[in-house]
């Protein structure tokens, strides 16, 4: 079968690709933002990509087309397709009709963590040698890849692994479908990270988020499982609108939790109380706490043992972006984190703080979700920032003035629209043990190696 992507350049869609190249289709795509290192990616998989969606691309008479939800009404290739009357589908219906289909599928879902807990996850099934498939929205290290179809686990070498560990986002699936993403993929195991209101572009509040959510607790069968956190109120609401599985609970003394956490970053697990074993391993906070704990209970549900995950987790090498150090000059750190969330600023500012000590943070954050642009959250921001002692804020093409929004905190703040000169502005302050976290689920115009060359330049 000949499939035509259209987004395919989207982290979600070129995982999607990937899947449907390694499943034996051919597989094209087209995109408006075709570059590195999606786009290498892709044509390293024998994926041709066409830079923007001309109508003329229907000529490549694919048996389908696959729709991202970066396309919409007026996209003139879509217009196109509609007006032939060309058979087209959304990635996740695509995805859950030819990959997700008789799989034992465990998905992770939630406001923040999706990408970390998932990734940990599919590591551990691994490491018990289960050759999960996955489709993260980001590069675990432990794999290299965002996605790949079930494998033949070692120790079978017959037959292909019934699991597949899948980032369940609750953002919206198509155009043509404005249900969540995850309601596509009938999880047997499902876990509930957190959820917070996000996506303002969607969601007109946060009821509307716990609906979707309600509807993913819906598809979930009696023999499955729901993970979920037992802090969130919000979650407690979407299980109480009805729920016909069983849960357990983390973070609370429910069922799983996390104790005497130290220093490294090391903790114990306990589990009704019992004390199951120590994880050993240098990932600090406690989010990342949280995510271990939802990624053992889930594993244990697909027949891991929790000390086979408490040893796969001590081997876990994390998330590119994800607190990821990106070079050191002079003694100064420059890190890269996908945070934009108030909340996920919060616990990855409050996560190196926890690191470094007294050393001073060098906070750099870049607005950039559409939640964020359309200042829903800017209020939130500068408690948010509270544990970093210089805050920088790229306050370009922002429909609000972010210097206004950081006036609670003006002795340690300041916005720039020029990324140039925000940038040696940071180097011009910089100083010896100073640690600067860039934050932005974007490119950010590549300001960390921007930074770490103005820093060579004034030593």
């Amino acid at each position: 079968m000949h499939i035509h992507i259209l987004g395919i350049c989207g982290t979600f869609m070129g995982g999607i690709a990937v899947l449907a190249k390694a499943a034996g289709h051919k597989v094209t795509g087209s995109d408006t933002n075709v570059y590195p290192p999606m786009s290498t990616q892709l044509e390293a998989q024998g994926i041709e990509l066409i830079e923007g969606f001309d109508p003329t691309q229907t000529k490549l008479n694919p048996d389908i087309y696959v729709v991202g939800n970066v396309v919409s009404r007026g996209n003139p290739l879509m217009e196109a397709i509609l007006n032939l009357g060309l058979p087209y589908i959304s990635g996740p219906q695509w995805l859950a009709e030819n990959v997700l289909q008789g799989k034992w599928v465990l998905a992770v879902a939630g406001t923040h963590g999706k990408t970390t807990t998932s990734s940990m996850l599919a590591w551990i099934l691994e490491y018990a040698g289960l050759a999960p498939g996955f489709l993260i929205g980001g590069v675990p290290e432990n794999f290299s890849v965002s996605a790949r179809l079930p494998q033949v686990p070692v120790q079978d070498n017959k037959s292909i692994s019934p699991f597949f560990v899948i980032e369940a986002d609750e953002y919206d699936t198509a155009f043509f479908d404005k249900r969540s993403k995850f309601v596509h993929y009938r999880p047997r195991t499902a876990v509930l990270n957190n959820l917070e209101f996000d996506h303002a572009d969607i969601f007109e509040d946060l009821a509307a988020i716990e609906k979707q959510f309600h509807h993913l607790v819906r598809t979930v069968p009696q023999i499955g499982l729901i993970v979920a956190n037992g802090k969130e109120q919000s979650l407690q609401r979407v299980i109480e609108k009805g729920c016909w599985t069983p849960v357990e609970k983390f973070g609370t003394d429910d069922d799983w939790q996390a104790a005497n956490p130290q220093g490294t970053g090391a903790f114990d697990v306990l589990f009704k109380g019992q004390l199951q074993g120590h994880v050993a391993w240098d990932l600090l906070g406690e989010h990342n706490r949280m995510n271990a704990l939802a990624s053992i209970a889930a594993a244990r549900h697909a027949g891991v043992a929790i000390e086979t995950s408490i040893a796969a987790l001590t081997e876990f090498k994390n998330v590119k972006r994800r607190m990821e150090t990106k070079g050191e000059v002079n003694k100064i750190t420059v890190y890269d984190d996908f945070a934009h969330h108030p909340t996920a600023i919060e616990t990855t500012v409050a996560g190196l703080r926890a690191k470094v000590g007294g050393n001073r943070i060098l906070a750099v954050l870049e607005p950039r979700s559409n939640t964020m642009k359309l200042g829903v959250m800017k209020d939130a921001l500068p408690a948010s920032l509270k544990e970093a002692d210089v805050v920088f804020c790229y306050g370009a093409n922002l429909g609000w003035d972010a210097a206004e929004a950081l006036k609670p905190i003006a002795n340690k703040a300041k916005s720039y629209d020029d990324l140039g000169a925000m940038v040696q502005a940071i180097a011009a302050i910089a100083q010896p043990n100073d640690h600067i976290l860039v934050m932005s689920n974007g490119g950010f115009g590549g300001v960390h190696q921007k930074i770490l060359d103005a820093l060579k330049l004034s030593v």
